[in-house]
């Protein structure tokens, strides 16, 4: 899995001119991709990270200030575009595999006991969110199980 971080004051998503998901206040937003080889425990440790990340008004986690966190399915962070000029999706996975691992991660959040709001998966979304700092992040669940180096 792949999560793009963004510290955020304010944040939404709407389809059709319709809000579907919006911040209560300031949290986190995240663009979730699902690769085709993840699973539930590349979800359940990408949750992990994320809302224990000090990254938050005085270095502090989501789930210490007990922050509201928008979650955004997008296939689009596993573009491939090292050839030509079309991205190639191949190794996003697709929405029969990813849909139940995003809704996965969804809850993990929700079992930490943090507000989620959401998009809506599969459509296509308008997301406004106000940056803060800025403070964004890049994440992908196979980093979390590599050594550190240096």
């Amino acid at each position: 899995m792949r999560a793009v971080i963004q510290v955020v004051s304010s944040a939404s998503v709407t389809v059709d001119q319709q809000t579907v998901g919006k911040l209560s206040g300031p949290g986190l937003m995240i663009l979730l991709g699902v690769h085709v080889e993840d699973g539930p425990e590349q979800a359940e440790a990408l949750v992990e990270k994320i809302v224990n990340l000090r990254i938050l008004g005085d270095e502090q986690s989501a789930l210490e200030l007990n922050a509201p966190v928008l979650v955004v399915s997008q296939f689009t962070l596993y573009a491939d575009v090292r050839k030509g000029r079309r991205p190639s999706w191949s190794k996003a996975a697709r929405p029969e595999q990813s849909e139940p691992l995003y809704e996965y991660f969804v809850e993990q959040i929700r079992n930490e006991g943090l507000e989620v709001a959401t998009g809506e998966f599969g459509a296509m979304m308008d997301v406004s969110l106000v940056n803060t700092g800025p403070f964004t992040l890049v994440i992908d669940s196979d980093d979390l199980a590599a050594p550190r180096r240096g």
